[in-house]
């Protein structure tokens, strides 16, 4: 008789083989390719279980019957399936490839159905710098266009000086909503600008975004300095995770004991020289990498693969994945609008099945986001932004409103959160207070006729804007 794990395992098998299959497979095919031994009762009631979990779904009767990946997981990513459930949040949908998806719909399953995976060192050594290439010449060349700026052959770390008071407030509050902080856009502005914390909001909030204001200036302010070497990556752990970990003496080192990743199945080294020769062997292939794009690419992919720290590696790792951006003054990367959920299913696929395809059709999506924002001149035009269009009243009312009562800044941020909570779904409001501040943030005296606003009232209420 088999044991239970023998049965999950004959499970976890025949699951990645239809999922494999868009258009399903039949008992038969079934039995040919996967080789289990099992009869055909037995075959079946494997199936059944998968059906039963709603995992796969059976469509037919008899020797036709016909298992297939569960229509819903199927739908994820087409067109009518943006226009249903993503109607809401448009602009928070990530295209994802065949094969990205593909990634997405093993990843989404069970942790019940995906097999316990130990770090794959083949992954990291594997790879020759200039040689091996996760991004293709055609997304590098794509990248470059949207990327680029007026200062590309100015010294380095030019354009982000010149973006940085906006760049820190947008990388630290979006690489720390990634990790579950609570602070809204305005809240940032306000804790980063004039170092006023939240008073009924967690501190380990304030303290992860200052922590991020931290380490943004070290690498803007360093850039000709900074590089992929241990003096960097080290230190900018130790601005990232100060005051953050149960022993202060971890932050900045190389781990020295097991961590585990939550909601994986995946292990990363446990064995400390294990940890510290991959570490340099990823630093050593990081800085000899010379397109900036694949540099940054391969940490983002690489670093929290190999989790050389206790905690706090996906932070490091969207910081470090920008010293190429700005040692080149191109625009950076701020995780503009990413969805939490296809970020972290795309790491996921690293994790557990050494797959980049769909981390890769975030990191696409996400840096034509960020470059959209920063770099002012563009060769093409994109498209309005849909939310924005469908709420114009709305975040044209309310901005308005904040001009007209002359509101501080903390004033502003609980009249939004409160005229939301009164008049915006439940579904739409987090996107409908970043948007309504967002507009805020970028008033100024050259676009303030837009709004119902005179120009007494619009210097009226600046002034008390800038005090706060």
């Amino acid at each position: 008789m088999a044991s239970n794990e023998e049965i999950q395992e004959q499970i976890d098998r025949l699951y990645t083989l239809i999922l494999s299959e868009d258009s399903g497979l039949l008992t038969d095919e079934i039995e040919k390719r996967t080789k289990l031994g099992l009869n055909r009762r037995t075959l079946n009631r494997r199936l059944d279980a998968l059906v039963q979990q709603n995992l796969i779904e059976k469509v037919g009767k008899g020797r036709l019957t016909r298992y297939m990946p569960i229509s819903s997981a199927q739908q994820v990513f087409t067109k009518e399936k943006q226009e249903t459930e993503l109607e809401s949040q448009p602009d928070l949908f990530v295209p994802l490839s065949k094969s990205g998806g593909k990634v997405f719909k093993i990843v989404s399953g069970p942790l019940g159905s995906r097999r316990p995976v130990a770090y794959n060192r083949d992954f990291l050594e594997n790879y020759q710098p200039n040689k091996s290439s996760f991004l293709t010449a055609g997304e590098k060349a794509k990248l470059l266009e949207m990327g680029r700026t007026a200062d590309a052959e100015h010294e380095a770390g030019t354009y982000a000086l010149q973006i940085l008071n906006r760049l820190l407030i947008e990388l630290s509050w979006n690489s720390s909503r990634l990790e579950g902080n609570t602070y809204s856009l305005l809240e940032t502005q306000r804790l980063i600008e004039l170092g006023h914390s939240v008073e009924d909001k967690a501190p380990r909030d304030a303290q992860m975004l200052l922590n991020h204001k931290a380490a943004i200036e070290f690498i803007v302010q360093s850039a000709r300095d900074i590089g992929f070497n241990r003096m960097t990556i080290l230190n900018l752990h130790a601005l990232l995770a100060d005051n953050l970990l149960a022993d202060p003496g971890a932050a900045g080192r190389i781990r020295q004991e097991a961590v585990g990743i939550s909601g994986s199945v995946y292990m990363p080294p446990e064995v400390p020289q294990i940890i510290e020769e991959c570490f340099d062997m990823f630093l050593e292939k990081a800085r000899a990498i010379i397109d900036p794009f694949e540099q940054a690419f391969f940490v983002m992919v690489q670093l929290p693969y190999l989790q050389p720290f206790i905690d706090v590696n996906k932070r490091v790792s969207r910081l470090a994945m920008n010293i190429p951006f700005i040692r080149n003054n191109l625009a950076p990367m701020s995780f503009i609008g990413m969805p939490d959920q296809t970020y972290t299913q795309g790491l996921l696929g690293v994790y557990e099945l050494n797959r980049i395809e769909l981390i890769r059709d975030v990191f696409l999506w996400a840096y034509e986001k960020s470059s959209a924002r920063y770099v002012a001149v563009r060769q093409t035009i994109g498209e309005p932004d849909t939310f924005r269009l469908r709420y114009r009243q709305a975040l044209k009312q309310i901005v308005t409103d904040v001009i007209h009562s002359s509101l501080d800044q903390a004033q502003a941020a609980k009249h939004i959160a409160k005229w939301s909570e009164e008049n915006i779904s439940d579904e739409d409001r987090a996107k409908f207070i970043e948007s309504a501040e967002s507009e805020i943030l970028s008033l100024h005296e050259g676009n303030f006729a837009r709004y119902a606003v005179t120009p007494r009232q619009f210097e009226a209420w600046q002034s008390i804007w800038k005090k706060a």
